[in-house]
C-alpha cells in the first residue's frame, strides 16, 4: 500500500512522536507495528470529523417504512391506562 510503513516495536517506541506527527499530517496512511516479525497493531489516522458525523447521523434512513394505512397518531389501547386513574404501577 502506498504511504504505508512497517516498523518493529522498538523502532516505534523510539520514533513514536515523529510517526504520530506524520500520520496526523496524512504523510502516512497507515503504520504496521510488528513484534518479532508479527504484526501486532495497525496505526491509522481517524476519519475526518464530517465523515464520522455523516456515518453516524441518518445511517438508518430509509430502512423503516410505515405502510400508508397505519396511523401512528391513533390510540393503541382500547382500555384506559392505570395512570389515568392515578395509579403508578399495577
Amino acid at each position: 500500500m502506498a504511504n504505508s510503513r512497517t516498523v518493529n516495536a522498538t523502532e516505534f517506541k523510539a520514533k513514536c512522536l515523529d510517526i504520530l506527527d506524520r500520520i496526523s499530517r496524512r504523510e502516512l496512511k497507515r503504520v504496521i507495528i510488528t513484534k518479532r516479525g508479527v504484526a501486532v497493531a495497525v496505526l491509522v489516522p481517524p476519519a475526518a470529523e464530517a465523515a464520522q458525523v455523516k456515518r453516524l447521523h441518518g445511517f438508518l434512513q430509509g430502512s423503516v417504512v410505515v405502510p400508508p394505512e397505519i396511523d401512528l397518531t391513533a390510540p393503541v389501547a382500547d382500555e384506559a391506562f392505570a395512570a389515568d386513574q392515578g395509579e403508578i404501577h399495577q
